[in-house]
């Protein structure tokens, strides 16, 4: 054995370690519900996926209540292009006609959806898979979005389809499930207030679950480590007034915008923190949550 590897003992010893640092952690969020949105670009790699579950199936094994809202636009483009479908994006959200939308509640409450609650339950939880229509868990409103139009400069109205945004919520379905010890995966798909389905951003759908279910963490993984500065530096912690200020300056510009909008949405609903990451580090989760330092920006009132 080289001087450079560790003993058994040495092993032993460093794994105590690291359990003893998480203990303070741990008692923080015991019995907490934790919202974690799993976006479809931070999905990365089988690897990833499993590390992911393994990191869901510990918190609920340490007594946390996680529950899951997962994305999957790259997925949802790739089986339009397969399928023929042409996708158009408008304000940064899908455009949605009927054939669209049935694609995407097949890719989202089926086979995405399907392949995590899998993940999960391999790594040892009892993870259930749902969506918002399943108990009226997520009823919708339909979405319009204003754009200005490069040529004539003239604001427009853009009609996305069967694109919605949560407009109540009943947590009837997830109070059961969190209280026998299950783990809920979520498909943002919503049933329309006057029928049909939409289709709900995930982050949208995410902080709408978070803020109904009173959650201590909302944790969004996506595929940038978190908020930066003008310097592309991480910043660590904002409040609601940074954040905006941070808009206003230009600083957050871009797919940031609608994801900081989110965070402020859900914080004002009584999600203690909302918590930008990068969901492609092994282990985020577990990392965010259970270390001294964290690994994303914690956005707080």
């Amino acid at each position: 054995m080289s001087a450079s590897t560790p003993s058994p003992n040495q092993e032993a010893q460093l794994q105590a370690e690291v359990l003893a640092r998480a203990l303070p952690h741990m008692q923080r969020y015991d019995d907490a519900i934790i919202v974690v949105k799993y976006g479809g670009h931070a999905m990365g790699s089988e690897d990833v996926a499993r590390h992911f579950a393994e990191d869901i199936v510990l918190l609920e094994q340490a007594g946390v209540n996680p529950a899951v809202v997962h994305g999957g636009g790259p997925q949802i483009g790739a089986m339009l292009e397969k399928l023929g479908i042409k996708s158009e994006f408008a304000a940064g959200l899908r455009v949605t006609d009927k054939a669209t939308v049935e694609i995407v509640e097949m890719v989202l409450a089926g086979s995405i959806n399907k392949q995590i609650v899998g993940f999960i339950n391999e790594a040892g939880g009892k993870a259930i898979g749902l969506c918002g229509k399943d108990g009226n868990m997520v009823r919708a409103r339909k979405v319009t979005r204003t754009v200005i139009d490069p040529g004539s400069k003239i604001e427009q109205v853009v009609d996305l389809g069967f694109v919605g945004e949560p407009e109540t919520v009943d947590t009837m379905v997830l109070d059961q499930v969190l209280r026998r010890e299950l783990i809920p995966v979520l498909a943002p798909v919503a049933a329309a207030m006057d029928g049909g389905t939409y289709n709900v951003n995930a982050d949208t759908f995410a902080g709408a679950i978070a803020g109904a279910l009173g959650a201590k963490r909302l944790l969004l993984l996506t595929d940038v480590p978190g908020v930066l500065d003008k310097n592309k530096t991480l910043i660590e912690h904002l409040s609601i007034a940074d954040a905006r200020a941070l808009i206003a300056d230009g600083t957050i510009s871009g797919g940031m915008i609608p994801k900081v909008e989110t965070c402020i949405y859900a914080l004002e609903k009584g999600v203690e923190g909302v918590v930008i990451l990068d969901g492609k580090v092994p282990h985020a989760v577990l990392l965010e949550l259970l270390t001294d330092h964290g690994v994303g920006t914690l956005i707080t009132k």
